[in-house]
């Protein structure tokens, strides 16, 4: 941390550095931020109290305020400059009346908003878990709870590419969200389940709402329950929340979040929050892509051999399925197979997600076109893969 002279006034803020470096060999760490929007001008409202030069960052604000009026951090920089005007600051919000739970609150937005601009990640980073998007999902949402981001990324042609970022609202008490009414965000690997428009909604939600579906089959499995995990836009008199404000939501200003909206397509994008983001470099990321594509390669065609054996050795000790354990599970296949005289698997749109949980896990989505001399059919599935005695085993799988 350290204290930045404002004439007068003491601001606290967080001393950041430049955009995340990431180990690899694609080279050298380029940034990917512009100069646009409610975080740049930040920062050089803030370069311009560093010089004392509080006229011109008075200036600034003004024009902020003038794109957004109902901007609460600005109004409070604005009346901590012209207070500078007529008598020295000691505080940041130094009104004799201001509510200091409310200052607190704007300070954290403000430390948040300019740290992830300043740490933004480079273009040689990718987020671990996107490992693999399916041809038709153009794009994928990543939450940083600790950095209260969202970014952005587009399926370019199967590596996510760096699009946009927003600063975020989440839950009141933090991430990990394990019960009903925890005032906690969910950590894992969800999707945009549908769309609500503002018409369908009270105003407390803003221009639009995104449901995810919390709680997934992990979830489940671990007891975590609750609902009404939605992505979704703030009061028309409000601009932005605190970074801990919501009951387990994901809330955006209603621009960013209509800017985002284009992009989300229900039933297919992918929302995955962590509360911190591991990057991998390009390298890295094909490594353990390529890996990942490869057992699961092998699954199908163990499947394909009709050696249950080999076959049964992709899954867990631990796996379960609806009521179905795996003795339970082994002892099926076992009979199935042999009735069969061959069997032919196909898969194809295959998505896999990194859990960003405590667990190494990894959600594959895809759909299978299975035929056998007595069967065909068709399904989309989904597994979770877990890391096993040093293997990737399937733990869970089902219709997705």
């Amino acid at each position: 941390m350290r204290r930045v002279a404002f004439g007068g006034v003491l601001l606290t803020l967080v001393a950041v550095g430049p955009a995340l470096p990431v180990p690899g060999k694609s080279g050298a760490p380029t940034t990917t931020y512009s100069d646009a929007g409610i975080e740049a001008q930040l920062v050089r409202i803030y370069a311009e109290i560093e010089k004392n030069k509080l006229e011109n960052a008075l200036n600034l604000v003004e024009s902020l305020l003038h794109q957004h009026p109902n901007f609460r951090l600005g109004h409070l920089i604005k009346g901590d400059l012209l207070l500078a005007r007529a008598r020295p600051i000691s505080t940041f919000g130094n009104a004799t009346n201001a509510p200091q739970e409310r200052v607190a609150d704007l300070r954290d937005e403000a430390v948040a908003r300019l740290k992830a601009y300043k740490q933004k990640p480079t273009n040689n980073a990718v987020p671990r878990y996107l490992l693999q998007m399916q041809p038709d999902q153009k794009h994928a949402v990543v939450v940083d709870t600790q950095k209260a981001r969202l970014y952005l990324y587009e399926n370019d042609k199967g590596r996510p590419r760096f699009v946009a970022d927003y600063y975020i609202t989440h839950g009141k008490l933090g991430a990990d969200k394990m019960k009903e009414g925890d005032k906690k965000t969910p950590i894992g690997v969800y999707h945009v389940t549908t769309s609500l428009p503002r018409q369908k909604l009270t105003d407390f939600y803003g221009s639009g709402a995104f449901p995810i579906n919390y709680p997934n089959e992990w979830d489940k499995r671990q007891g975590r329950n609750g609902h009404g995990i939605w992505l979704h836009g703030t009061p028309s008199d409000t601009f932005s929340r605190p970074p801990k404000a919501s009951d387990g939501c994901v809330v955006l200003a209603n621009t960013d979040l209509d800017a985002l909206a284009k992009n989300l397509q229900p039933g297919l994008t992918p929302v995955i929050i962590s509360n911190e983001i591991e990057w991998l470099s390009l390298d890295d990321w094909q490594k353990e892509r390529a890996a990942l594509n490869k057992t699961i390669d092998t699954w199908r065609a163990d499947w394909e051999s009709r050696d249950t054996d080999r076959f049964l050795r992709h899954y867990s000790k631990k796996f379960q399925a609806g009521k179905q354990g795996l003795d339970e599970f082994a002892k099926q296949k076992r009979q199935v197979n042999a009735g069969k005289e061959w069997i032919k698997v196909k898969t194809e749109n295959l998505s896999m997600f990194r859990n960003p949980g405590k667990e190494e896990l990894v959600v594959v989505t895809f759909e299978q076109d299975y035929r056998s001399n007595n069967l065909s059919n068709q399904m989309k599935k989904r597994q979770y893969w877990i890391r096993e005695d040093g293997n990737w085993k399937i733990i869970y799988e089902g219709a997705a």
